[in-house]
């Protein structure tokens, strides 16, 4: 228990010193999702949901774009909720890396 409450502690550090580019990658999101919302003509609360949706790479299909240019933004929208998502993981692998290193200076003293 003391293991996983050290690196969530650890993984929340590391997320708030990442928060900045966390939220620019959110914007940059929700932006392109709002401007493929418009040229389909779905609400602001569709378009980020659909957003948010082709950012976790879900892609339930209940929403797609139909014309040329939203499908583009949608493979860039993919392409950019991988990135965000490839950081959280790495920083999930620091977290936990760092924990076992503590964990270790902790069993050898």
């Amino acid at each position: 228990m003391e293991f996983t409450l050290t690196f969530l502690v650890n993984l929340a550090g590391l997320l708030k010193d990442g928060a900045s580019l966390f939220l620019g990658l959110a914007v940059i999101i929700s932006f392109i999702a709002i401007l493929v919302g418009r040229r389909e003509g779905w609400s602001i609360a569709d378009s980020l949901y659909f957003g948010f949706i082709t950012a976790t790479t879900v892609g339930y299909g209940d929403m797609r774009p139909t014309h040329g240019r939203g499908k583009l933004l949608a493979i860039v929208i993919a392409f950019t909720g991988l990135i965000l998502t490839g950081i959280v993981v790495a920083l999930s692998v620091e977290a936990a890396s760092l924990t076992f290193d503590q964990h270790q200076a902790q069993a050898a003293t």
